[in-house]
Formats: C-alpha cells, sequence, structure tokens
C-alpha cells in the first residue's frame, strides 16, 4: 500500500493568504492591474505615491485564489478570471474609478522601443534640434526627413511622420526618438478590472481618459444649451441665454413697428484722403434738389 504524502503548507504563506482575506473582506475595492514592462524602480514610485490611498500586493497566483476561495464574500470569485500574467492587486477603501484615475494620474512618459505598437501617428516635428552634423544626417534621411544646418546644429525643415498609429516601431525610428527626447508611450499600472465589495459588483471598463471625457462633456454641454434655449426649457443655465434673446427680438420689433432702418454698423477703413466722393455728394445733393423743384 502506498501512502500519500501531503505536503506542508509554509507557514509564511498561510499568514500571506490570510492577510489576503483578510484585505478582501474588509477594503471596499479591490483593482487588478497590469505591471507589464513596468521597471522596479517606477514600480517602487508608484507604490510610495499610493501610500495611505491603497495597499499594493504582488502575491503568486495560487495564494490569491486560495485567499479569494475562503473570503465570506463568494461573488469575488468573478475576479478570478481576470487575473493573468505579470499583475498586482490594490486594495482601497476608494471607489474602483477614483482609484483607478489615481494611477492614471501616476503614469510617466516612455522611449519607444524597436517592435512595440505605435499608440498613435509619431510625428518628428520640424525646427530646430541638439544633433550635430554627422551620422545622425544619414539617419534622418533614412527616414526621409528633410534637414539643414543652422549655427552648427541640425534644423528639421519639414514635420515627418516615421510611425504610423497601430504599426511597429522599427529600429531607426525608435533610435532617432531616443536622440530627440521623443517619449510616446507612458508607464505606469493600467487598470484591468475591479470589484466592489459593498455593491458586489464587478467592473471590466476601467481605464478613464479625463481630458477626453471632459471634452465631450463641454461639447454635450453647448449642444443641450442651445436645444434647450430652442424648445424654451427654462433652468438656471438657460434663463440668461433666453432674457438676452428675448431683449435683442424687442428691440429688433420696434424698429419694424416705427419704420427705423437697421443698424448698421461701420467699420473704419484706413486709406488715402481723397476729393472725389465730396464732390459725388454735391451732385448729388443737386439732383436730389432739381427733383423736388420740379415738383411745384
Amino acid at each position: 500500500m502506498i501512502k500519500k504524502t501531503v505536503e506542508k503548507i509554509p507557514e509564511r504563506k498561510l499568514k500571506e493568504v490570510e492577510n489576503l482575506k483578510k484585505l478582501i473582506e474588509t477594503k471596499k475595492t479591490i483593482l487588478v492591474t497590469s505591471i507589464k514592462n513596468i521597471p522596479s524602480s517606477q514600480f517602487q514610485e508608484i507604490g510610495k505615491k499610493m501610500r495611505g490611498k491603497a495597499i499594493v500586493k504582488v502575491p503568486k497566483k495560487s495564494l490569491i485564489f486560495r485567499a479569494i476561495d475562503e473570503s465570506k464574500n463568494k461573488e469575488i470569485k468573478k475576479i478570478e478570471k481576470k487575473i493573468g500574467e505579470s499583475f498586482a492587486i490594490l486594495f482601497s477603501d476608494l471607489d474602483s474609478y477614483d482609484l483607478a484615475a489615481e494611477l492614471l494620474k501616476n503614469r510617466s512618459p516612455s522611449k519607444a522601443k524597436p517592435g512595440q505598437i505605435a499608440p498613435m501617428d509619431i510625428e518628428i516635428p520640424d525646427g530646430p534640434t541638439e544633433l550635430v552634423p554627422g551620422p545622425a544626417i544619414s539617419e534622418l534621411g533614412a527616414l526621409g526627413i528633410q534637414i539643414q544646418i543652422e549655427k552648427g546644429k541640425i534644423h528639421i525643415k519639414e514635420a515627418k511622420i516615421i510611425a504610423k498609429e497601430g504599426e511597429k516601431i522599427k529600429q531607426n525610428a525608435a533610435d532617432l526618438m531616443a536622440k530627440l527626447d521623443i517619449k510616446p508611450f507612458s508607464i505606469g499600472f493600467v487598470p484591468i478590472a475591479a470589484f466592489d465589495t459593498n455593491e458586489n459588483k464587478l467592473y471590466t471598463e476601467i481605464n478613464i481618459d479625463s481630458e477626453a471625457t471632459i471634452a465631450e462633456l463641454k461639447n454635450a454641454f453647448g449642444k443641450a444649451l442651445g436645444f434647450a434655449v430652442g424648445i424654451g426649457y427654462v433652468c438656471k443655465d438657460t434663463i440668461k441665454v433666453m432674457i438676452g434673446k428675448a431683449g435683442a427680438e424687442e428691440k429688433k420689433l420696434n424698429r419694424v413697428m416705427s419704420g427705423e432702418p437697421e443698424e448698421i454698423v461701420e467699420v473704419p477703413v484706413e486709406e488715402t484722403k481723397i476729393d472725389a466722393p465730396k464732390e459725388e455728394k454735391k451732385e448729388e445733393a443737386g439732383s436730389s434738389a432739381s427733383g423736388l423743384a420740379s415738383l411745384f
């Protein structure tokens, strides 16, 4: 008879599972993030900035899965499928989107590497550079960039796109961007999914672009304001516009009823003084007088 040997789990692992389970049961938000390609120095820097806002953990999959299985909240198992490779888990009392926004604030610019996919059209702008004539001239020429030499430095005559959005970045393009200190990428924690333990909800679309969102809101507000004024909807945002519009229409109506001509705003034009217009005015005056005389 073969005896089965049961491997004893180290005490430190049991403590880690217990600690993770406690965080799962006590914190409002559990956020799974990708930490792929993040240098250790920047990882530590982000961790410092998140102190007081979240607890950052990089546990082994087996330990976090066990903690999830042992936790009282069974709904949290939904997040297991979102835990992949190169991940970190944040535990926080902040709202899921607020926590994701904090992470996005701590992203930093990064240089391009050969083979990476361009996130947008990457353009070399025109203007002066700190590059001196030499090998850089042939490197720029190989990418179709027109240059000229000014005061011993290379001056780019015309802007040039060297990597199009969605395409792989070539070695020579990456090298040139490094020399010109162009950083088209940003490095930081990438939010993947968050679980709200209070609401028992899993959120998967939590990448936040605050600038784009604000721009969309401003655009929507502008359209909504015009529409609201058009249909006569009265509120604190439309009342000033509606009163101003009513005042302008009142003035126009008064002019129509009184027979007054439309107001014409004369724009002064700077030009050489000419005597001809005065003569024309005299002739016009004379013709007007003769016209009146013929009536009597």
